[in-house]
């Protein structure tokens, strides 16, 4: 990339974001956001999927595609690094947050339909 001024200013404040988000609270807080996010995305998934009920295969499909295709990514990167430098990206936990938050929220629906 050419070393222009746009560039420099995007260039400053990614360094500037990353930064603010180095310290462990606020790395805590966005992981929490993205449970939640997760956890709403699921409500709505269901509730879109439940309520056309033509689509409902073709929607667990993609769940499960994106849902293992997330974890193979986390994983397989755990896998590459040595033990004593196993430190996350931020972008991974943040994935994996989602996943888990989806996941979770899945079971939460199907426990409210089950009753």
């Amino acid at each position: 990339m050419q070393n222009t001024r746009l560039s420099n200013i995007i260039d400053r404040q990614f360094r500037r974001f990353t930064t603010f988000l180095g310290n462990p609270w606020r790395r805590l807080s966005v992981l929490i956001i993205t449970l939640l996010a997760g956890n709403f995305f699921a409500t709505l998934i269901s509730t879109i999927a439940g309520q056309k009920a033509e689509l409902d295969v073709v929607a667990a499909m993609v769940l499960v595609l994106v849902s293992e295709g997330i974890s193979w990514l986390v994983y397989n990167s755990d896998r590459q690094r040595p033990a004593t430098t196993l430190q996350r990206s931020l972008l991974l936990e943040v994935l994996n947050g989602f996943k888990i938050g989806t996941t979770y929220g899945l079971f939460v629906e199907a426990f409210k339909l089950g009753s």
